[in-house]
């Protein structure tokens, strides 16, 4: 090794390092910064990835133009200019004109606020990764002709930097000391960007052996056709991380902590496989894809939590093997290290389109999470070989078995449309299907193009085919899937979110009569603590029923507040901007008919009950923690002294936090309990019913007034909250992992 090499080695691979070790802690630090405003939502992140795909893009084309067009000296000079410029948008934090996105979904306002707030930071550090690849051509060192080495480099800092956010800073560290932090080390980065950069300057023209090298590469400049490869390959692993993610986090929580499970899973497929030899067999990954994809299916395809936690199981292995042969083919088609800067150009423009189809396109075309099992398919269609002409007896196959499935799947849509067949009956049919072509799809591992074909029959039947999961009204917004149906023999209908029961109401009796005022089940069932809470706050308050002011925050309250018919002063603050939609549909419930005077508002709970004067209600219950992506900007002290200050001084407000993955009643106790003058009381039902009827329920009350407070201690299941030892949440500081924690440690007592 040529004296010096090998500290211009360390020093190329430390600060490709440390950049991707920025680059993208700085992804979930923002994200979180910005739930307050906008609301606990999976589509934060997934359009923060967009963002951050774009920005990426962005800064590849940056550093590609730098290479192709200025000498080394003076790219080195624009690229430390351009981070002397972006120190002026530091430290990190929300600009103060942008606390409030407007109504509706607010995609286009969130790409902005991202763009305003951290675009210039984050630009200057996304160009790195391949500046400094092409920098190290230039170096003269002996691994110059082949750099791609250091993009392991670059994803070890990257997965390093994701799982140490929710394990060592997200834990211990405010959001504000965090965005110091970062500060600091964008400030040593820039310093060590300027030290490669005058080592790449004064070696470009002293030393020929990378030069020398280069003439034994193939150089030829990449055809379009290779350009629409690496563009394909780049594709589908980016829309898979963006569905992947919004389908998982859909039923637990929207916190960074599980949304850089999935990314950290992305960027470790790189390691492994940017490399010679990959760390995991290729063959191996092969062969697992198909078998994989047809389970994620088959668990799409099932009914209830079983369903999902087979596809969120299997999705998560598929998931990682699509990406591993997608990404494995990347790194084969590689171009020499000439044109290293224009390939992750391409390949970055791949990764834009699909962030785009998934986060922003895909919730547009589809009501429920269905670009999930699409990109599957097409992360089949990635595979080797696919393109190569098949013989005229395999195409003769392909078209009879094809053929063959998709009759069944026509007869059976015949057989339901005309009643012939129950909808049980079909997803059974469903479910054999994919099996069927699943098992063909394994066992034609010879042919890349039957098997995409048969994959992609059964994604057919999963969205063609009814299911009991799938009937009714859905709808699909910035918020998730919200879906409306009718069971127990049309007895009952329930508002699902994801696989959870977000409520429910008896609409006819065991005979099929029509009630004439729905009876809520559940959580809000007649002599549950939420019934019993909202009957004190009205003798609490010494009003009338007219003049009796509640607010219900959350559409997992719309069966409840169905029966409330004296509350027609009552808000109604829906975190959801769908929920209106409907309620008004004919087929879920009729807000309308039952409460034809409330005040229906859109928009995140937080944001909307802060326009409210002080002292408007004498109630309130907010129900947005069941199981479905917590907002955890909702449990805050800041935002439950907002609450409290929105209340009538003998008021009561209630926190509903049952929760099937995160002990979140300890939190909002302990948080509630940290500030001044509040009194906090747990109501801890236990039922031990399996029916709708009635379901365990958390029920956090707190009140300003020590006599509503007595009154409060005397409902059942209602005890006073001692102090737990747990720190309370902020909008600067939460802690998913204590809460998940500690709910597990629960169940195992």
């Amino acid at each position: 090794m040529a004296p010096g090499s090998a500290p211009t080695l360390w020093l190329y691979t430390a600060t490709t390092f440390v950049s991707a070790l920025l680059l993208f802690s700085v992804q979930p630090l923002f994200a979180k910064m910005v739930l307050p405003v906008l609301g606990g939502s999976p589509s934060v992140w997934a359009v923060a990835m967009c963002f951050f795909q774009a920005a990426l893009l962005a800064g590849y084309v940056y550093a590609h133009l730098l290479i192709r067009f200025l000498p080394p000296r003076a790219g080195g000079f624009v690229h430390l200019t351009v981070f002397a410029v972006a120190l002026v948008a530091l430290p990190i934090g929300i600009p103060a004109s942008w606390h409030e996105p407007p109504a509706g979904d607010p995609y286009l306002w969130q790409m902005s606020l991202f763009a305003i707030a951290i675009g210039p930071p984050f630009f200057a550090v996304a160009a790195n990764a391949p500046l400094l690849q092409a920098w190290f051509a230039r170096s003269g060192h002996p691994h110059a002709a082949d750099p791609y080495f250091l993009y392991g480099a670059s994803n070890l800092g990257s997965l390093i930097a994701l799982l140490a956010y929710p394990v060592l800073l997200e834990p211990f560290a405010g959001l504000k000391t965090q965005a110091g932090i970062w500060t600091a080390g964008f400030i040593v980065l820039g310093l060590m960007i300027a030290t490669c950069g005058a080592l790449s300057v004064g070696r470009d023209t002293s030393e020929a052996a990378s030069a020398s090298h280069e003439e034994n590469v193939a150089t030829d400049r990449p055809t379009w056709v290779q350009r629409a490869g690496w563009v394909c390959l780049a594709f589908v692993p980016s829309g898979l991380l963006v569905a992947f993610t919004s389908y998982v986090t859909t039923d637990i929580a929207s916190a960074p902590f599980l949304w850089v499970i999935p990314l950290a899973m992305f960027l470790a497929t790189f390691i492994l496989v940017f490399r010679d030899p990959p760390m995991i067999s290729h063959r191996l990954m092969l062969l697992l894809q198909p078998l994989l994809t047809t389970i994620v299916l088959f668990g799409i395809a099932m009914t209830g939590s079983q369903g999902w936690m087979m596809a969120a199981v299997g999705g998560t292995l598929a998931f990682f093997v699509t990406t591993m042969v997608c990404h494995k083919e990347l790194y084969d088609q590689r171009p020499s290290s000439r044109h290293v800067t224009e390939f992750y150009l391409w390949m970055s423009f791949g990764g834009v389109l699909g962030g785009i189809f998934a986060a922003l396109v895909a919730p547009q075309l589809f009501n429920s999470i269905w670009e999930f099992p699409l990109l599957l398919v097409l992360g089949m269609a990635m595979r080797p070989g696919l393109l190569t002409r098949p013989g005229k007896q395999a195409l003769r196959e392909l078209a009879v078995m094809g053929g063959a499935v998709l009759l069944v799947l026509v007869l059976v849509a015949v057989a339901l449309s005309q009643g012939w067949m129950t909808v049980v009956q079909a997803e059974l049919g469903r479910m054999a299907i994919i099996v069927g072509v699943g098992a063909l799809a394994v066992v034609n591992s010879s042919s890349a193009l039957r098997q995409t074909a048969f994959i992609a029959l059964g994604a057919l039947a999963v969205v063609l085919l009814p299911s009991a999961m799938n009937r009714g009204d859905a709808e699909r917004s910035f918020f998730g899937v919200h879906r409306v149906t009718t069971i127990a023999n049309g007895q009952v209908r329930t508002l699902l979110h994801g696989t959870t029961i977000h409520g429910a109401q008896r609409i006819k009796d065991e005979e099929g009569r029509a009630i004439d005022r729905p009876v809520p089940m559940v959580y809000y069932h007649p002599g549950g603590p939420a019934a019993r809470g909202v009957a004190l706050s009205r003798r609490a308050a010494g009003k009338s029923a007219a003049d009796f002011v509640p607010a219900w925050w959350g559409s997992a309250l719309v069966p409840w507040r169905a029966t409330h018919r004296q509350a027609n002063a009552g808000g109604s603050r829906d975190r959801s901007g769908g929920a209106e939609d409907r309620q008004q549909s004919e087929a879920v419930y009729v807000l309308s008919s039952c409460q034809p005077d409330a005040d229906v508002v859109l928009g995140d709970a937080r944001l909307t009950m802060a326009k409210e004067r002080e002292g408007s209600f004498d109630f309130l219950l907010i129900d947005a923690f069941s199981s479905d992506a917590v907002p955890v900007h909702l449990l805050t002290k800041e935002a439950i002294s907002l609450y409290l200050d929105k209340l009538e001084p003998n008021g009561i407000l209630a926190l509903h936090v049952s929760n099937r993955h995160m002990d979140l009643h300890t939190v909002a106790s302990a948080t509630a309990k940290a500030l001044p003058g509040i009194f906090v009381g747990l109501a801890d039902e236990r039922v031990d019913s399996n029916s709708l009827d009635a379901a365990p329920s958390h029920v956090v009350f707190v009140t300003r007034s020590p006599e509503t407070f007595r009154e409060v201690l005397l409902l059942p299941y209602v005890s006073a909250v001692p102090d737990v030892g747990v720190t309370p949440w902020t909008d600067d500081f939460s802690n998913i992992i204590s809460a998940l924690w500690r709910k597990a440690a629960s169940a195992q007592k």
